[in-house]
């Protein structure tokens, strides 16, 4: 499966969100170069009063909010998740820190369009504890990675990854510090090139010309 970059415009880049939106920040600040090839045309969250949602209207950027409790079912949440970002026309979907999974509605619109971040080196400790698990089993080397979303747990087929070294004296906290810092500069790095060159999707293997 091909995606190809738009002709002629920036990548379109809906971005969706849970916190406090410093991977949001990063690429708000490298789309605002033309070479980017990029543009955040608009932000989605799952909460209200976060400060990601700041951000994004101190920047210009259209938000909108979602959350699962003001619906019927997870599945009519995800209905209308997937139609207030169709709306937006993206040519890529970010998880950002957006801690939902997405449905089978969501995944049957976006999927191959929709990036998720991660804070190990999948397949290693997926799921929300991801620096305390690979802390508890004494690995020496974990990362970030990023990854097309599917309907598993963070199983999706891998873009691209970066490593970050277990310090002899890392708690939960500064381990995951240092692994943000490092997935932020992949997430703008590799939706940069994404947005430019466009992509293949063949099984579980994800090539950028």
């Amino acid at each position: 499966m091909r995606f190809s970059p738009p002709a002629g415009r920036p990548c379109r880049l809906v971005v969706l969100l849970s916190g406090a939106g410093s991977n949001l920040a990063a690429l708000i600040k490298a789309c605002a170069d033309p070479s980017y090839g990029a543009v955040v045309a608009a932000v989605g969250a799952d909460r209200e009063g976060i400060r990601g949602l700041e951000i994004a209207a101190d920047a210009g950027v259209p938000t909108f909010v979602e959350r699962v409790k003001d619906h019927p079912d997870r599945a009519q949440w995800d209905r209308v998740l997937t139609d207030r970002v169709a709306g937006y026309e993206p040519d890529l979907v970010i998880s950002a820190g957006f801690l939902k999974l997405v449905g089978e509605t969501f995944l049957a619109r976006f999927g191959g369009r929709y990036i998720n971040t991660h804070n190990t080196l999948l397949p290693a400790f997926p799921g929300m504890h991801g620096p305390r698990d690979a802390l508890a089993h004494g690995v020496k080397l974990t990362g970030a990675t990023l990854f097309f979303a599917d309907a598993g747990l963070d199983t999706g087929p891998i873009l691209a990854q970066v490593a970050v070294p277990v310090l002899d004296d890392d708690d939960v906290d500064t381990l995951t510090e240092r692994i943000k810092a490092a997935e932020r500069g992949q997430l703008v790095e590799q939706v940069g090139r994404l947005a430019r060159h466009g992509w293949t999707l063949s099984g579980r293997r994800v090539t950028v010309p």
